[in-house]
């Protein structure tokens, strides 16, 4: 393996997305409408990521599902238990208006799916939302990993629902778990994630983001949190992970600050 990035031992992404794979066309088509006619880079499937993977050497992959909706909750997190393994790591989800949204997120642990993903602007909540904090105590207790959509979703009418902002106010709840800010802290509002959350205790993750972020406030966002504390990924299938590998190459940062980023950060977290 390594195509696109040679000098590390291995290269895991932290955000990517999978669909089943009777739905799988017409979400990607959905997905790419809304968003302006974005490129998909494989089918939306398990064996489209896994051919990917092989093509550009990509060691492992942190696949994140959403659920829309409240009734969507349980086969959205079945769906992850079903293709977590091997070289997938799966996190399920929870609907914030979901009844059993606390139950779940037991069930979601006792399935061995390795966190959580939310998405304040699909899942209709803003991220200080009071709603939330039973959801955030609970993840907290149990230690899991929860990973935010933070900033503007190209794909959606604003308002925004998760700021770099919101996020910060947020994080007491969640005190006891790890939390993942997607897209730099907040695609589209970097100057308030460099303002807001850079130096507390979160990851960010560096998906989407070639090409829009300016790669001198990418890496002013990196030395301001510190490299160890970032994430690499890509949003695959929705930017090319090559792509993505030399935005963070770019930046000049050293071999052990790249090491961190592309795979011994994630490596922690999951304890892999």
């Amino acid at each position: 393996m390594g195509h696109i990035f040679l000098e590390a031992y291995m290269l895991i992404d932290f955000h990517t997305h999978i669909f089943p794979d009777s739905v799988a066309p017409n979400a990607i088509q959905k997905l790419s409408l809304n968003a302006g006619g974005a490129r998909s880079f494989y089918n939306g499937t398990k064996k489209g990521l896994i051919g990917f993977m092989d093509e550009n050497g990509l060691d492992l992959a942190v696949v994140l599902s959403v659920a829309t909706n409240p009734s969507q909750q349980k086969s959205v997190n079945d769906f992850a238990a079903s293709v977590n393994g091997g070289r997938l790591i799966s996190f399920g989800s929870v609907h914030p208006d979901a009844p059993d949204a606390l139950s779940e997120i037991d069930r979601i642990s006792d399935m061995g799916l390795y966190g959580i993903k939310l998405h304040p602007d699909y899942q209709q909540f803003y991220g200080d939302d009071k709603k939330m904090t039973p959801i955030y105590e609970k993840i907290a207790k149990k230690g899991m990993t929860v990973v935010f959509h933070c900033g503007v979703d190209i794909g959606l009418y604003p308002p925004v629902h998760m700021t770099p902002a919101y996020l910060a106010k947020a994080l007491k709840p969640l005190e006891g778990a790890t939390v993942v800010a997607a897209h730099f802290g907040g695609y589209m509002m970097w100057e308030q994630a460099l303002d807001s959350l850079c130096g507390k205790e979160i990851y960010l993750d560096t998906a989407y983001a070639m090409g829009k972020i300016p790669p001198n406030l990418a890496a002013q966002i990196i030395r301001a949190h510190g490299a160890e504390r970032i994430l690499f990924g890509s949003d695959l299938p929705w930017s090319h992970a090559g792509d993505e590998v030399q935005l963070i190459r770019s930046l000049g940062l050293s071999k052990n600050d790249l090491e961190k980023i592309f795979y011994l950060n994630a490596k922690k977290i999951l304890k892999i």
